[in-house]
């Protein structure tokens, strides 16, 4: 196990990204700001969720002076469209029907900022969805289990179980939180040298 050079917040509320983080075994405490999560004009759909994750890092910026802070973002990209959480049940089961038989990116961006210094990187995994009926897209979206997760889903949910037919890259980067490279960031730019 790593020692971090400083105390480790995580300024996310998702109980996934909480969950992975405490499977590395490095204590943290959860302190998170609601952020505006606008992007503007001129962002490519490809820089999007670092772009996110930067705007939460800077919104954190006054815990970074005593802790290290880390922020992430996860989208969603199909046909150069960028899909972030479903609003509605009605627009859940649209990404879904626009998922469906396709392949589509799941892009995590990552901030990891303490004192001055701020490392920032992406990790983007290709996910393949096979057909969904109407019916099983119908049953999922009233689960609720579809309306905080971009695109409309979640890997380990129902749907990715039934309907996911393949993934190159990181599974938990689909579950928003890519552990193998955050350790990695940890550990190189942030712990104490053993």
């Amino acid at each position: 196990m790593i020692q971090l050079k400083h105390p480790l917040i995580l300024a996310s509320t998702s109980p996934r990204r909480q969950e992975l983080l405490t499977k590395l075994e490095i204590p943290f405490k959860v302190q998170s700001l609601e952020v505006e999560e606008e992007i503007p004009a001129g962002i490519k759909p490809r820089n999007s969720a670092i772009y996110l994750a930067n705007l939460k890092g800077e919104a954190h910026d006054f815990l970074a002076k005593n802790h290290i802070v880390i922020t992430a973002d996860t989208i969603v990209i199909v046909d150069n469209m960028v899909l972030n959480k479903p609003t509605s049940n009605a627009e859940a089961k649209q990404m879904l029907q626009k998922l469906a038989n396709k392949t589509h990116k799941v892009i995590t961006g990552v901030s990891i900022r303490a004192n001055k210094a701020v490392h920032s990187f992406d990790v983007s995994t290709e996910v393949t969805f096979g057909a969904l009926a109407n019916e099983e897209i119908e049953f999922y979206v009233k689960s609720k289990n579809a309306s905080d997760k971009a695109g409309g889903y979640g890997i380990q949910d129902w749907i990715g179980l039934i309907g996911i037919s393949s993934i190159k890259g990181s599974y938990y980067n689909v579950m928003g939180f890519p552990v193998f490279e955050i350790y990695n960031h940890l550990k190189k730019y942030f712990s104490n040298p053993s």
